[in-house]
């Protein structure tokens, strides 16, 4: 039988550590609104169609999603990954809505038009991701 030289008990001990050290950048909050779907055509959006309000291209197959301004302030803000219930992946923010809609989000289906009007509108829980160092704890209120 061998005997584990120190370099190697070292490199294992730091693959182990390395592993178990992983922390989510992320709490994830949750939240209940109305979930809808868009596409990158003229009739849809204002000006260029494949360009986001803030200044993104959208390109189909992207996981992406627009938000109602009013979710900003809650911390979807640009490129903030969501969980939407029924899905498997992660989306990110990348577009805002026109003003007058309220806890309501997007989902960006490319050109697909027919896929967009198939899905409707549906109430669903997203879970969305706020980095932990801008997050303000009530205890570090005082």
């Amino acid at each position: 039988m061998h005997k584990p030289t120190l370099r190697a008990l070292v490199f294992f001990t730091l693959l182990l550590s390395c592993k178990t050290e992983k922390k989510e950048l992320y709490v994830w909050k949750t939240l209940e609104v109305t979930v809808t779907a868009y596409n990158s055509v003229p009739a849809q959006t204002q000006g260029n169609p494949i360009i986001t309000a803030w200044g993104d291209s959208l390109k189909p197959g992207m996981r992406s999603i627009a938000v109602s301004r009013n979710l900003i302030a809650l911390g979807l803000k640009h490129n903030t990954p969501v969980r939407i219930e029924g899905f498997d992946s992660i989306f990110l923010v990348k577009d805002k809505m026109n003003r007058r809609w309220q806890d309501r989000i997007d989902i960006y289906m490319g050109i697909d038009v027919a896929r967009a009007k198939n899905w409707g509108k549906k109430k669903l829980y997203i879970q969305y991701g706020v980095l932990k160092d801008t997050v303000i704890l009530d205890k570090d209120i005082k």
